[in-house]
C-alpha cells in the first residue's frame, strides 16, 4: 500500500492540510480547480530556481497565493518590488484581485522538495547520482530528521539499461498515518534521457492533529 500511493494524498486531512482551501458549487468547482492548476504551472515556471517548496491559493474576496521557498529574495526583489510586478502579472492573466505572500523555508535540507531540486540539478550537471544522494541524505539526517528515502531511476550514469536505485537512512514507516511525512518528485533532463528523482522525509508523528479531527468528527455525529 505505501509503495503505490501518493504519501501526500494519503494523508490529506490527518497529517496535512489541502494546498488550496475554497468551496464552490458544482458549476464552478471545474472552473476553480483548473484556475489553480495554470496558476501553480505559471508561478513554477516563473520562478523555477527559487526552492520552491509549496503554493497554498485561498480563495475569498481575493485569491491569496502563499509560496512557500528556500530563497525568498528571488520572490520578493528589492523592497518588495518584484512581489509587487507578480501581483500585477498574476491579476492580469487570471483576472480577479490577488494577494501574494512569500514564507521562507528555514531549513531547506530537511524539505523534501528542496531535497529532489538539489539532486535534480546535481544529475543534470553530470554529477554521479550516488554521491548526489549520499551527500543530500547526510545533510537531511544532520538537519534533524527522522528517516530519509531517496530513489532514482532512468538510465543512471548514462547506462545502457534503466534501472532503479534507492537510498534510505533512518525510519520512514509510510504505511502509518500519523507518520508526517512528505513526498517530492522531480525529473532531470540530461543528454542520455530523463531520470526520475523521488524523495521521502519523514519528520516523526503527529497526535494533535488526528484528536482534533477525531473530536471534530463526533461533533458531528452528535448533531
Amino acid at each position: 500500500m505505501g509503495q503505490k500511493v501518493n504519501p501526500n494524498g494519503f494523508r490529506i486531512g490527518i497529517t496535512h492540510s489541502w494546498p488550496s482551501t475554497w468551496f464552490a458549487t458544482k458549476e464552478k468547482f471545474q472552473t476553480l480547480f483548473l484556475a489553480d492548476v495554470r496558476i501553480r504551472r505559471f508561478l513554477e515556471k516563473k520562478f523555477p530556481d527559487a526552492g520552491l517548496s509549496l503554493i497554498e491559493i485561498e480563495r475569498g474576496k481575493k485569491t491569496s497565493v502563499l509560496l512557500h521557498t528556500s530563497k525568498p529574495g528571488v520572490i520578493i526583489g528589492k523592497q518588495g518590488a518584484a512581489i509587487e510586478e507578480l501581483r500585477k502579472e498574476l491579476e492580469k492573466k487570471f483576472g480577479g484581485s490577488f494577494e501574494v505572500n512569500v514564507q521562507e523555508i528555514r531549513n531547506p535540507d530537511a524539505d523534501a522538495v528542496c531535497i529532489a531540486e538539489s539532486i535534480q540539478g546535481q544529475i543534470q550537471r553530470r554529477m554521479p547520482y550516488r554521491r548526489a544522494c549520499k551527500m543530500a541524505i547526510e545533510r537531511a539526517m544532520q538537519a534533524g530528521l527522522i528517516g530519509v528515502k531517496i530513489g532514482v531511476s532512468g538510465r543512471l550514469n548514462g547506462a545502457e539499461i534503466a534501472r532503479t536505485d534507492s537510498f534510505k537512512e533512518g525510519n520512514v514507516p509510510l504505511q502509518t498515518l500519523r507518520a508526517n511525512i512528505q513526498f517530492a518528485t522531480r525529473h532531470a533532463v540530461t543528454t542520455y534521457g530523463t531520470i526520475g528523482v523521488q524523495v521521502w522525509v519523514y519528520k516523526g508523528m503527529v497526535f494533535k492533529k488526528i484528536q482534533e479531527a477525531k473530536s471534530a468528527a463526533l461533533t458531528l455525529d452528535t448533531h
